[in-house]
């Protein structure tokens, strides 16, 4: 009796031994569960290094937004990166995402121009373990690549506050009699007829109308996203052309110089250029990046998975303007900036409200956009409802392309 008893203890005692290798995944068994992968890696963090591909250089106006972005995200998030300027939108692109992983050990990969996204698209098929991310794309949303990601912001906004400091500017020049009232008329120089750039001016017109409802606008194309001489040269054709106040989507100093040399009042994109522009420059909005930045590391940095489209908004400071240039602006400009910016907060305006702006003189109520893009732009997403047009609620990138009545487009040979 006491062997047999001694046989069901060490039985038992084997048996404990077992469950208890069980409970603590101290078995032979090496295979685990997702589950068991998250407890496991719980709490560690990855170690990132981000590599950038910026179309130019500082010299561009739009890129050194993007680069001074990058180096403040970094610093912030004790992350070392790598960049390549000066890459085209062609294969160049896919050559400096592989280098800068295989050369440099970049595990994240960002680019910053339109043009890069098919190049970039191909790097994130042969390297399924980076992340990749991209501003101003279209196709991540439909890719069907885990790793590949779309970003931008609600810059409409940003514009929308630039065009109420230019009405304010308008109004000015109305009351001092420097114009008429039918005399109102902004240029815009803009680099393609991208629905991009369609909602960036279209924004921007909206706002200077709501506080100047005489305004008209004249737009030209350049063609390029960077080409100085061909910028100067637009703004110069629509000053001449009667134009009393100029913007632009277009990343040279070209329009600000022209306007400075001419002295008319201009706002900018994507920075302050008060100081080559003293005397013309009334304020600028930008898109802030260090915000995504931020994002996309950290969510690498924990695991988290990177949104697929992500839309930055004045609330989580993506979408900023400079400071006002008071010396050129009209009088209670920042101000009125503020008490706007508190509307679009708190949803009471609506940049592309159907009740402020007609197509064909009629008040639009449907409108099906091109959200999810494919070669011919097929409409494919009905994009107005509650009265307004939900721009960049679909996907990150802009998808307004209505050409609204009041702004006339002098060249569109450049889509």
């Amino acid at each position: 009796m006491k062997k047999v008893f001694k046989v069901l203890a060490l039985v038992l005692a084997l048996s404990m031994v077992v469950a208890f290798a069980a409970c603590t995944g101290n078995t032979t068994n090496e295979t685990t569960t997702a589950a068991d992968n998250e407890e496991t890696t719980a709490g560690e963090v990855v170690e990132v290094k981000v590599g950038f591909i910026f179309l130019h250089d500082e010299q561009s106006t739009y890129d050194k937004n993007f680069m001074d972005a990058a180096k403040a995200a970094c610093e912030t998030m004790g992350v070392e990166y790598a960049q390549k300027t000066q890459i085209p939108e062609s294969n160049a692109c896919y050559d400096a995402a592989v280098e800068l992983i295989e050369v440099d050990g970049c595990n994240v990969i960002f680019a910053d121009s339109f043009g890069h996204e098919a190049f970039l698209m191909q790097a994130a098929e042969q390297y399924p373990d980076v992340e990749f991310c991209h501003a101003t794309g279209t196709q991540a949303h439909t890719s069907e690549l885990k790793n590949f990601h779309n970003a931008f912001a609600s810059i409409y906004e940003g514009r929308y506050l630039a065009g109420v400091a230019a009405g304010m500017k308008l109004n000015e020049m109305i009351e001092a009699g420097s114009i008429t009232a039918e005399e109102a008329k902004m240029g815009y120089v803009g680099a393609f007829t991208f629905a991009e750039v369609i909602s960036g001016y279209t924004s921007f017109y909206l706002g200077a109308k709501s506080v100047c409802p005489t305004v008209t606008m004249d737009v030209k194309f350049t063609g390029s996203w960077y080409d100085e001489q061909l910028e100067k040269e637009a703004a110069q054709a629509l000053i001449n052309g009667g134009c009393v106040l100029i913007s632009q989507h277009a990343d040279s100093m070209g329009a600000p110089t022209a306007c400075e040399t001419a002295g008319v009042p201009n706002v900018s994109y994507n920075g302050s250029t008060i100081a080559a522009c003293p005397n013309t420059f009334i304020v600028s909005s930008r898109i802030n990046w260090a915000p995504y930045f931020e994002y996309m590391i950290e969510c690498v940095q924990t695991g988290k998975a990177i949104d697929t489209d992500w839309t930055g908004t004045i609330e989580t400071g993506s979408v900023v303007l400079t400071e006002v240039n008071e010396a050129a602006a009209a009088e209670g400009t920042a101000a009125k900036i503020e008490e706007v910016k508190a509307k679009l907060l708190d949803g009471s305006i609506k940049v592309f409200d159907t009740a402020t702006f007609t197509k064909g003189g009629e008040t639009l109520t449907s409108y099906p956009a091109d959200v999810d893009t494919d070669d011919k732009f097929t409409p494919d997403t009905e994009a107005i409802a509650d009265g307004y047009f939900h721009e960049s609620e679909y996907r990150s990138a802009p998808y307004f392309d209505i050409q609204i009545d009041g702004i006339t487009l002098l060249d569109t040979n450049f889509g």
